[in-house]
């Protein structure tokens, strides 16, 4: 059980997940200047929902430090991470990452996103978590995933909402986010949330 459990843990790091408008995969070596370019360009956009950074967060080195953190976290079962591209043309418009992966009798994770300017509210994100999460409850067998959101941050807690995440309450001074300790509200979406929400869609397809 344990070496199938391995076998999957270790495909999932390496699939690439399709959808209709966008596709998610680990990060190479190539997408080096596509991810600096969205980044600094989107600086002004991101940085009220993430840790404080600079342009040197955005440099070759950087993302290169990202790239090999996340193929180790990713073999050793602790983090899961992906970029989104636009299916038309390969462009390179967000990221998710599936991090702090609890085993045992917790078999939970966190969820984080984030995407550049140009690309925000047009349905892109909803897509991609929506083609994310079948494969973290079929594929790394997860019972949970939470999700925390800045109170003031509509967009993100609407996506949340319109894709089956229930607010579970307030998580005090949870983040350091723009250089300052900030309450976030926490969501979370179970497996068996997921499947009733798959069979009704099935159900809705039939009639």
């Amino acid at each position: 059980m344990k070496r199938l459990v391995v076998a999957l843990q270790s495909l999932f790091s390496r699939k690439r997940l399709l959808g209709k408008r966008v596709f998610l995969r680990p990060a190479k070596r190539r997408d080096a200047l596509k991810w600096q370019k969205l980044r600094l360009s989107s600086k002004s956009f991101l940085s009220p929902w993430e840790p404080s950074w600079d342009a040197s967060s955005c440099s070759r080195r950087a993302f290169m430090r990202y790239l090999k953190n996340s193929s180790y976290l990713a073999n050793i079962d602790r983090s899961y991470s992906f970029l989104i591209f636009k299916e038309e043309d390969k462009d390179l418009i967000g990221g998710v990452n599936v991090f702090n992966v609890r085993r045992g009798v917790s078999q939970s994770a966190s969820l984080g996103y984030w995407i550049g300017k140009r690309f925000s509210r047009k349905g892109y994100m909803n897509e991609a978590l929506e083609i994310l999460l079948p494969s973290l409850f079929i594929d790394l067998r997860l019972n949970r995933i939470e999700a925390a959101t800045l109170k003031n941050n509509v967009a993100s807690r609407g996506l949340l909402e319109k894709i089956g995440f229930v607010r579970e309450g307030i998580c005090r001074s949870y983040l350091k986010i723009n250089g300052k300790w900030q309450d976030h509200i926490l969501y979370s979406l179970l497996s068996d949330d997921y499947k009733r929400k798959f069979k009704q869609n099935q159900s809705n397809l039939k009639t």
